[in-house]
């Protein structure tokens, strides 16, 4: 990731699982709410709130969605996500894991990472939910991360930003976001634009509007102690998260971590945490070795050049620090580099010491394939799917370098045939279109291609590959019924008075769309 891609990231903050959906006959489908293993039950008595009538007046959960769609679809316009499979599965994996653990699931949820190096995180209206990759390189403890996921994921299950819609009156707080939109469009040529607009603007009326009030924030705060208990991490790792930064802000000054803008903390409130903490039960919960390497993952594409990531991690390596995520850090740095050969010295000894870990063993064969050493790369892809069958990221990836190898029809059986755990990745369908295109077959490449553009928020790019496949004369009449299905399906989902070949920033924001 450039640094220019961090820079121009949005204040308010999470590839990208956005549409959650799995793949059945190459047709994008909402699947059911994935199983997630290994949860510890530890359930109690919450006194959870009665959202009632009054949030859904004036913000319904299908109004929600729709506005948190549209910042998402925006947010993937204009690359401010982190499309990392590895990243982005780990995350998701976090948050399921504690939405699973909860008393209260919402109708929708997703998880996103934000290529932005600040320490933030965000909930949008709709079950999105945003971890700056910023806040990932910054937590020290796997607790911590999920500290700060439970305490936006109670935010999202108690249905603050309608809440506060309601108490606000609801107008303000919808054309806030209607605004936050609009300055995303209107910036997008210029990230300093969209920077401004948000920080000083928009973004901040927002906080003001929803306003995740004390009293939103000591819910949020007891509701994610209770879920992080209740899923097996240990629940001081939030009031530990917040106490570390509110100690280390006195030292900022006017430049004080984000999340702290967004998520006031003081002593009382950290107190108030502490206390509900003592009275559940002490427990010492030692790092996932994934959480480990990940964090080195996101510190690597954080650094402004591949080379700095390599100076780093050659000094943690050489100050004794041999640690499975320093080794893998710096081999994934050399590999961008295009160092093969030191990438394997480097990620050798990890990988002999657990010779099954998903991550490590993608690395290698990423490694082995830009190496030159292809068949070996394709043998370690298809064994790590073997074990692991259901990890998005190694089926990505297998497929993609199949592609690269020149065996598209075998990439496309990956990808046809290996359901995803967490529902099907956007990247699925790009490289089933990819895989078409190998083949010469054009009908099914405007097909997926229309599908990953859609569930990117680009209806407009979507209706001009299903319009280029349906002019292709040789088409049989069964991928042109599917086209044309797919394409009324698109349509049907956009205003009437869309226009898809306009560019994206001369669009009107706010339609409603076509009943």
């Amino acid at each position: 990731m450039s640094r220019s891609v961090f820079t121009a990231a949005l204040l308010l903050g999470l590839s990208t699982l956005a549409s959650a959906q799995r793949l059945e006959d190459a047709r994008p489908v909402r699947p059911d709410a994935p199983s997630v293993e290994d949860v510890v039950v530890l359930r109690q008595p919450l006194d959870l709130p009665q959202m009632g009538e009054p949030a859904d007046a004036t913000l319904s959960p299908a109004e929600e969605l729709a506005l948190g769609s549209q910042v998402v679809s925006q947010m993937y316009q204009y690359e401010y996500v982190f499309e990392d499979a590895e990243v982005s599965d780990y995350i998701a994996a976090m948050g399921w894991k504690l939405a699973a653990a909860g008393q209260t699931r919402p109708d929708h949820l997703a998880f996103l990472v934000i290529a932005d190096p600040r320490i933030n995180a965000f909930a949008l209206p709709g079950g999105y939910i945003g971890m700056n990759a910023g806040l990932i390189t910054a937590s020290s403890s796997e607790s911590e991360l999920a500290g700060v996921m439970g305490h936006e994921l109670a935010h999202v299950t108690q249905r603050h930003i309608a809440r506060s819609a309601s108490a606000s009156g609801g107008l303000a707080t919808v054309a806030t976001w209607a605004a936050v939109l609009a300055a995303i469009l209107a910036g997008s040529g210029d990230p300093d634009v969209v920077l401004a607009a948000l920080s000083v603007g928009t973004a901040a009326s927002y906080q003001r509007q929803v306003s995740f009030i004390r009293a939103h924030e000591l819910e949020a705060d007891r509701i994610g102690i209770q879920t992080l208990a209740a899923a097996g991490y240990n629940p001081e790792g939030m009031a530990n998260f917040f106490q570390r930064l509110e100690q280390q802000s006195r030292l900022y000054g006017t430049g004080i971590p984000e999340i702290l803008r967004t998520h006031p903390v003081n002593t009382t409130r950290i107190s108030e945490a502490r206390a509900r903490i003592a009275a559940l039960p002490a427990r010492t919960v030692p790092d996932s070795l994934d959480y480990q390497l990940m964090k080195a993952r996101t510190q690597v594409f954080a650094a402004d050049q591949p080379s700095a990531a390599v100076a780093a991690f050659s000094a943690r390596l050489e100050a004794g620090e041999d640690s499975p995520a320093t080794r893998y850090g710096l081999a994934l740095a050399q590999h961008q580099l295009g160092q093969a050969e030191a990438a394997r010295r480097s990620l050798d000894p990890v990988l002999q010491r657990h010779p099954r870990q998903a991550h490590l063993n993608l690395l290698r064969a990423a490694i082995d394939f830009s190496g030159g050493a292809r068949e070996a790369a394709l043998n370690r892809y298809a064994e790590t799917l073997k074990a692991y069958p259901r990890f998005a990221p190694a089926i990505l990836a297998y497929a993609d370098a199949l592609i690269q190898a020149g065996r598209a029809p075998a990439a496309r059986d990956v990808l046809l045939s290996h359901e995803q755990a967490l529902g099907t990745r956007l990247e699925t369908y790009r490289l089933l279109a990819s895989a078409a295109r190998e083949t010469d077959d054009n009908g099914e490449a405007s097909f997926q291609m229309a599908n990953y553009l859609y569930l990117r928020g680009d209806p407009g790019g979507a209706l001009a590959q299903l319009d280029a496949g349906l002019r292709i004369a040789s088409l049989s009449p069964q991928d042109r019924a599917r086209l044309a299905a797919r394409r009324s399906e698109v349509r049907d989902a956009l205003p009437r008075n869309f226009d898809p070949y306009r560019r994206p920033d001369q669009r009107r924001l706010g339609s409603a769309p076509a009943r």
